[in-house]
């Protein structure tokens, strides 16, 4: 399991609140909101979180700016979403030792309005007491890394994506 260091949970949702869509703002390249992009298929898009609690968290979010889970699609349209997630999903378990991979539509209309689908490997052996929400709050501290570091799980990412072993 990798150390935590603390996070500002206060500043953050100040940050979200005060910006345009941080989802739109990483996918128009404005400066600031740079994600490692790991796959793009002119709809969606899977990009690394930059402040992850578990190694090898990965958000999923439709290019288009929709924001609830299930009204702003067809049905058609969410299955094509759900079979992005579940691609990135087997990815990630290809790529990071998983105990547990958790699939969660997070986000709120205060802030973090863009629908996004967190993928949040949960390292083996996490004692029981710091699985499930404990593992998912930024309250209990974030994981620090380096673009480099972001950069390279990316490309691991993306060659699991690219030679199938993530199907």
């Amino acid at each position: 399991m990798r150390e935590r260091v603390p996070f500002d949970l206060a500043a953050y949702e100040e940050h979200v609140r005060s910006i345009r869509c941080f989802v739109c703002q990483f996918l128009d390249g404005d400066p600031g909101f740079e994600h490692e992009l790991v796959f793009d298929d002119g709809e969606h898009v899977a990009f690394l979180g930059r402040n992850p609690t578990m190694y090898g968290h990965v958000l999923v979010a439709p290019r288009e700016h929709v924001e609830h889970v299930v009204r702003d699609f067809d049905q058609d349209a969410y299955l094509r979403l759900q079979a992005v997630l579940y691609r990135v999903a087997r990815a990630v378990e290809a790529v990071v030792p998983s105990e547990r991979t958790y699939l969660l539509s997070l986000g709120s209309q205060q802030g973090n309005t863009h629908l996004h689908w967190h993928i949040s490997p949960l390292t083996p052996g996490t004692p029981s007491e710091r699985q499930q929400y404990h593992a998912l709050m930024h309250e209990n501290g974030v994981i620090p890394w380096s673009r480099e570091q972001a950069a390279e799980l990316g490309a691991k990412l993306r060659a699991a994506l690219a030679t199938g072993t993530a199907s």
